[in-house]
């Protein structure tokens, strides 16, 4: 059966609920499941929102969406959007560097796989990060980053002056999954994108858009000497698919195009968008230029993730839809054509 035939038979009849479904990510989750014909349960904290009004606007959304009323720390009430559930996509998880949050995130986690134990889903795909897998001072500049590696939960909590509670919290409630996963026996996959970017169908500015924005705006005046890779939302939400559909489908999947120092990515704003004041100087320039570190999506590929959208487009993309919003401010072109 071709893949896309195969794709239509899974998601014909099956109800799955999206967690956090008014997020970046989420979002475009919940539109492709949508798409697809899954009928979809997306929690958030008020369906009467107007922040959560796109997912009502999405194609399908009138016949098969339903929006619950629920809190990651508030068990019966994820309980009660779960229960009766083929699958679940956890994609609610805070972005924050708050060490408060920390508690948050492992108590959602511990909630989301026994609610979905409770409701004998098929299979629970969770939304990790890049973060939980790359944030290692010991790793050999040579060794090849994949789904083996896990980050040092010492150096994230004492990275100097700068300690990354995000990283910390997200791999925190990743291997919290696995584990009571196993205690629970639940069908666990996990995706694993990095830095996040493209068009947004949600109101408000996420936090890897602001990773953007900031160079657009006169905020900053400098650009660091760090290094970061990218990955467009469109195929963060066909990964998630491709990973509960496929029954081989196991462990974790890194989700990637390509890696940038800043210093590439301000090159490629200035050139697709020279109205803006784009900085032009890094702020440490002592120290050598940092690395890219090498990564593997062979994995995913692998599974039948043939390619991602190149970064540039990614770019293009969400800079594009910070204007469309508002969140940017529209001036004369000085280019025109996207390259």
């Amino acid at each position: 059966m071709p893949l896309a035939a195969a794709s239509a038979a899974v998601a014909s009849g099956q109800t799955v609920c999206v967690t956090g479904a008014g997020g970046f990510i989420a979002s475009w989750l919940v539109k492709l499941l949508l798409q697809k014909g899954y009928n979809v349960r997306g929690t958030v904290r008020n369906p009467g929102d107007s922040k959560n009004a796109h997912l009502k606007e999405l194609d399908g959304a009138k016949e098969r969406l339903t929006l619950y009323a629920a809190d990651l720390l508030h068990f019966e009430s994820l309980k009660a959007a779960i229960m009766g559930c083929d699958g679940v996509f956890h994609a609610a998880s805070p972005v924050t560097d708050d060490l408060e949050k920390v508690d948050e995130a492992i108590i959602g986690t511990k909630n989301i796989i026994t609610a979905a134990a409770e409701a004998k889903v098929q299979r629970v795909v969770f939304t990790s990060s890049i973060g939980t897998v790359h944030m290692n001072p010991n790793r050999s500049p040579d060794i090849v980053v994949d789904e083996s590696c896990w980050s040092d939960l010492d150096f994230c909590k004492n990275k100097g002056k700068q300690q990354n509670w995000y990283c910390y919290a997200k791999t925190i409630a990743e291997q919290t999954a696995w584990a009571m996963a196993e205690e629970k026996g639940v069908d666990l996959v996990v995706v694993n994108p990095m830095l996040v970017l493209g068009p947004l169908l949600q109101q408000t500015i996420n936090a890897s858009v602001v990773h953007i924005m900031k160079y657009l705006t006169g905020s900053v005046k400098t650009y660091v000497n760090a290094v970061q890779g990218y990955v467009h939302v469109k195929d963060v939400a066909k990964v998630h698919v491709l990973v509960y559909e496929t029954p081989s489908a196991f462990g974790r999947y890194i989700c990637a195009e390509t890696m940038l120092h800043r210093a590439e990515l301000v090159e490629i704003l200035a050139n697709l968008f020279p109205e803006y004041p784009v900085p032009t100087k890094c702020c440490d320039e002592k120290n050598p230029k940092k690395k890219a570190y090498k990564f593997s999506v062979k994995k995913v590929k692998d599974l039948g993730m043939a390619e991602f959208i190149p970064v540039k487009q990614c770019i293009y993309d969400t800079v594009r839809s910070l204007q469309e919003k508002g969140h940017l401010p529209t001036q004369p072109r000085q280019s025109t054509s996207f390259c």
